[in-house]
């Protein structure tokens, strides 16, 4: 058995938490520091680090975790009313990416870059810059603290619908490309699932109270081992037996233990677990992820060309659903910006259209840069942006508060267990 993974773990965790707090003297977000972390260390530049098994599972462990907290500290209200505005926020931003996208490549293949290209390889490149990847914006809106907010939920239920709307897309072309994909067998899935998601639920919340109205002792860690098994089995369902993102069931056991109780307790807990491990190797796995061959001058044009087209197709139909639905200026820019970034579903997009050889080899070089540039651009856009908004607490802050809060409640339940135990009749609890 080899060891190396723990001077891996070791690399990355120094590295991120270094060019971290060198981004944050820069008005940036730490993020950006994390995936800086991987791209230097990764074969991209120096080839320190390599994707590994271990790592990439890992990596999707963070992810997971990421939207499990984004779910227990969401507002359940808030959410419900950013259901329609969520709606057609994803919608526009799901068509407008699809239009600029298979419109760029049409360009490109005028102009004489991509000379080989074909209507459906087009189009394809168009469904690509349909998909959201939410983790980075959930992670910078959290340090921004601004996920609470109206813009935050919009935004997460944007990407969550988003999703639904990526994935029937990238059925319908892939059936146009003969792979024989059932359109039909996938919606069922996806209503199967949001089915299944809403027994679960209450199932879930039910337990949870039965759990907390029979809990005997002091012992309350309980609680955050079963909110994970929660997670862990209804990210895995949801990959498994649905069809749908693992992060999808993630987020969704979320909204379950949002809705108990504990759900502070519970947060408190596992803040410090994403903090500390999984969401520094998601977000340099990202980077290390990169291998860049040799590149060329149009090639280089024709990938900044592509990064630009994904990130304003997001800006601009996102920023107009959210415009249709009673946004202002800037929050419909806050919109856009949150939803602009690409990440592992882009990249799954591009691969599937590889491997069924709509798309050619010459256009995943600019794909994987697109899919970096965004996911190193969307903080700092978002910093921008939220410019000059009322100040929020951080997140390293209110981690302080959510040790000091968790403290308390450990205190306070000890002391009425205490008392319970003195009762007249001496029986305890």
């Amino acid at each position: 058995m080899s060891y190396h993974y723990l001077l891996d773990l070791a690399l990355i965790l120094l590295s991120t938490k270094f060019l971290g707090i060198i981004t944050g003297k820069f008005q940036m977000p730490r993020v950006v520091g994390a995936l800086l972390a991987g791209l230097v260390l990764g074969p991209a530049v120096l080839n320190v680090l390599s994707e590994t098994a271990f790592l990439s599972q890992l990596s999707e462990l963070g992810v997971i975790v990421i939207l499990f907290t984004a779910g227990m500290g969401t507002d359940l209200r808030e959410l419900r009313s950013a259901g329609k505005s969520g709606f057609f926020v994803a919608l526009c931003g799901v068509l407008v990416p699809m239009a600029m996208g298979t419109g760029f490549g049409f360009l490109a293949g005028w102009a004489g870059w991509l000379p080989e290209n074909t209507v459906l390889e087009n189009v394809f490149l168009g469904t690509v810059l349909t998909a959201t990847s939410v983790s980075i914006t959930v992670e910078t809106l959290r340090e921004l603290g601004r996920l609470d907010t109206k813009v935050g939920g919009t935004i997460l239920a944007a990407a969550l619908i988003d999703d639904v709307l990526g994935l029937i897309a990238l059925t319908i072309v892939a059936s146009f490309a003969g792979e024989g994909t059932n359109l039909a067998l996938v919606l069922v899935k996806i209503v199967l699932f949001f089915a299944f998601a809403i027994v679960s639920s209450v199932l879930g919340i039910r337990l949870f109270h039965w759990m907390i109205d029979h809990a005997r002792g002091k012992n309350l860690r309980r609680y955050p081992v079963f909110a994970f098994v929660t997670c862990l089995l209804l990210s895995y369902c949801a990959e498994e037996f649905f069809g749908v993102a693992d992060i999808i069931g993630a987020f969704v056991a979320g909204l379950i233990v949002a809705c108990t109780p504990k759900a502070k307790y519970i947060q408190s807990k596992f803040e410090p677990l994403s903090y500390l491990l999984l969401t520094p190797v998601f977000f340099s796995g990202i980077g290390i992820k990169v291998e860049l061959p040799s590149l060329d001058g149009r090639l280089v044009l024709f990938s900044l060309l592509l990064l630009a087209t994904a990130i304003l197709s997001k800006v601009i139909g996102c920023g107009l659903g959210a415009r249709l639905c009673g946004f202002r200026g800037m929050e419909c820019a806050q919109v856009g910006v949150g939803m602009a970034c690409r990440g592992e579903v882009a990249l799954i997009v591009a691969n599937r259209g590889l491997s069924m050889g709509v798309m050619s080899q010459a256009m995943m070089t600019p794909i994987i840069i697109t899919v970096v540039g965004c996911a190193v651009l969307t903080p700092i856009l978002l910093k921008l942006v939220f410019r000059g908004q009322p100040d929020s607490v951080p997140q390293e802050s209110r981690l302080t508060d959510g040790y000091r809060a968790t403290e308390q409640m450990d205190l306070v339940s000890a002391q009425l267990l205490n008392r319970e135990n003195r009762t007249p009749s001496g029986k305890g609890n």
